[in-house]
Parts: C-alpha cells; sequence; structure tokens
C-alpha cells in the first residue's frame, strides 16, 4: 500500500459577481481531477507552468485549502475532509517547505522559536530539552547551533530556507511537499540546498513531493515525474521514461523548451517544438483534451472525447489520444544540467 494516495483531487474557487448579494457566477478549476500515489522514501516530482495547479496541489495535500471533492489517503486513511481536532497529527506526517525564504518565516521570531514552536505544540520534548533539541537540528540542516537567538533578518536566503527546513524536520515527518524550495535562491546556493534535501531523504528515509518548474533540477533529485497542465496531469512515469520517451506532446515541448547544452560543445542545435497561442482560462478550460488549443497532433476526436489517464508502456502514464514517443531529435540533453555535487 502506498504512504500517500491521491484520488481524483479537486478544487474550484468561486468567482463572485459584483453587486449586494456577489453570487457565484464562475469556478476558477485550479485543480480538477488529480490521482498519483506515493511510496515511502519516494521522491515524486510535480512539473508544469505557472498556473497549472502544482502548488493548489501541494497546499490541499497538507490541508491548507479544504478540496472541493477526491480523497487524500494518508497510511490508508482518507485525511481529506478531516476536522481540525483529527487532522493535527496528520499535520506532524505531512510538512511543507514553501517556495519564499523571506515571508515564509515570521520576523519578528527568533530561529529558536520558529523552530521550537512545532516542538512545543505536539509535545515531541521535554521543556528542558527543548533547546537541545533544536540546536541539534540547526546542526543537522547545516547552521550553527548557537544562532539559535538569531532573527531570520540575520540571515541569507539560502540561510533561511534551511531554517524552513529544520522547522519541517522538527516534528519527524513521513512526506515532505517541497513547493519550488531553491526557485527564490541565488543559482550558486541551490546545488547546495538540493543536496542537503537528498542528504535527509536518505538519512531519514522521507518521501517527497517536489514541486518544481525546473527540468534540470527535478530530473536531479526525483524517482518519477508527474507532469501538470491546466489542473490536470497529462503524464506520469519513472524519470528515465519521462526524459528519455515522453509520450504526451506537452511533455516533450517542455522537455524541448530547456536550455541545449549541445550547442555549448560544438553539435547542430536540436528541433524545437513552438506552441502557439495562450494557456486557456482555468475558469472556461476547452473541451475535450485541454491540451488540443495548442497541441499540433489535434484532431476531431480531441474536442469531442477526453483522454483519459492511460498506461502506455510499463509505469508510464499518459493523457493522449496520439500519446507517442519523440524523435531524439526533439529529447532534451537534461544530463548535465540541474544542480550536481
Amino acid at each position: 500500500m502506498p504512504l500517500l494516495e491521491v484520488q481524483n483531487l479537486v478544487k474550484h474557487f468561486p468567482v463572485r459577481g459584483e453587486g449586494p448579494v456577489r453570487r457565484t457566477v464562475a469556478k476558477v478549476q485550479a485543480v480538477d481531477g488529480v490521482s498519483f500515489t506515493l511510496a515511502e522514501g519516494e521522491t515524486l516530482g510535480l512539473v508544469g507552468e505557472s498556473g497549472c495547479g502544482k502548488t493548489t496541489t501541494g497546499r490541499l495535500i497538507t490541508r491548507l485549502l479544504e478540496p472541493t471533492s477526491g480523497r487524500i489517503l494518508f497510511d490508508g486513511t482518507d485525511i481529506a475532509h478531516l476536522p481540525e481536532k483529527r487532522m493535527r497529527p496528520y499535520r506532524r506526517e505531512l510538512q511543507l517547505i514553501f517556495q519564499d525564504p523571506y515571508s515564509s518565516l515570521n520576523p519578528r521570531h527568533t530561529v529558536g522559536t520558529i523552530v521550537g514552536t512545532a516542538l512545543r505544540v505536539h509535545r515531541l520534548v521535554p521543556r528542558n530539552r527543548e533547546l537541545v533539541r533544536i540546536q541539534e537540528l540547526l546542526e543537522v540542516v547545516g547552521l550553527n547551533p548557537e544562532h539559535y537567538n538569531r532573527y531570520p533578518s540575520e540571515f541569507s536566503g539560502g540561510q533561511r530556507q534551511r531554517i524552513g527546513i529544520a522547522r519541517a524536520l522538527a516534528v519527524e515527518p513521513k512526506v515532505i511537499i517541497a513547493d519550488e524550495p531553491v526557485s527564490a535562491l541565488d543559482v550558486s546556493i541551490q546545488a547546495q540546498v538540493m543536496n542537503l534535501l537528498e542528504d535527509l531523504r536518505r538519512e531519514f528515509g522521507l518521501a517527497f513531493l517536489f514541486i518544481s518548474h525546473d527540468l534540470g533540477v527535478v530530473r536531479h533529485f526525483c524517482d518519477r515525474i508527474a507532469v501538470m497542465y491546466l489542473g490536470r496531469i497529462v503524464e506520469i512515469g519513472t524519470r528515465e521514461a519521462i526524459y528519455g520517451e515522453p509520450r504526451h506532446p506537452y511533455t516533450q515541448a517542455l522537455l524541448s523548451a530547456n536550455p541545449d547544452l549541445g550547442v555549448v560543445r560544438g553539435t547542430p542545435p536540436r528541433e524545437r517544438i513552438r506552441l502557439t497561442g495562450d494557456v486557456p482560462s482555468p475558469i472556461n478550460p476547452p473541451s475535450g483534451c485541454r491540451f488540443r488549443t495548442r497541441c499540433w497532433k489535434a484532431e476531431d476526436v480531441c474536442a469531442e472525447t477526453e483522454p483519459p489517464l492511460e498506461e502506455k508502456s510499463d509505469g508510464q502514464w499518459a493523457a493522449c489520444h496520439f500519446a507517442a514517443p519523440p524523435t531524439r531529435s526533439i529529447v532534451a540533453d537534461l544530463a548535465g544540467s540541474g544542480p550536481g555535487r
């Protein structure tokens, strides 16, 4: 049984009209039928364009947002609509690392207070052991244990993100949702934070849902990849399958847009896929396949019938009527990209 299983997760935000009544006139379909599993100790990357629903999915799983419908099974228990009192033990098991290390830390609290609050709320250590445990956590994430009494403003962006990681680790979770944890950091710091997450994963056996738009970072860190477009997962599979033989046209376009390292080495540039048009509005998405308005393979059936997410090869699923591996010329060369040791 998987540690975490998401089944047909939906989140629609109401759009209110003007006037004193402010009736709901439309709905933003931010997440519309997302399903996936996460095994113990596994890392699943969630990628896609900005606005596709990645962050909303992460906040639904941690119950920072209430799902419209669907199921979130954690260790076999559906936590999608649990009342707050019954949800508290599961909040310890599901932790979130935020994208912005500057706004996610209270500037009025010291590092010791930020990390120690979780210890007190869940009563994990005696009060006389709190300081020792806080210093242990700071040391684990590569910070000076003696800086527990400093404020977030006294740290750099990379150090603040390490404080956020220490806060997540304090409650000894089983799953961490990392919402673009390095996108706000300087490139020179990204590799250090990613290597820290990899070390923590191995040391503590953590499972990660890693949300990112950086394909190089995702390839470096994740075992499996799920590709989202306009609120739905269009392809999911192993790292080797997604980067080696992507089957959905949108996945192929994403990989094609990645910088071509071969040009630097003196080889001719590879063919690129240039999508036309803009991403449709999540308030009124296209009928059938949501990607059809930008897809070069689109036929009449794409507008009439929504393609189900089906297994196309061993462990690789795609939601496309015409799913097929690309020619080698449009597969992105990511072997040397992304942060490394």
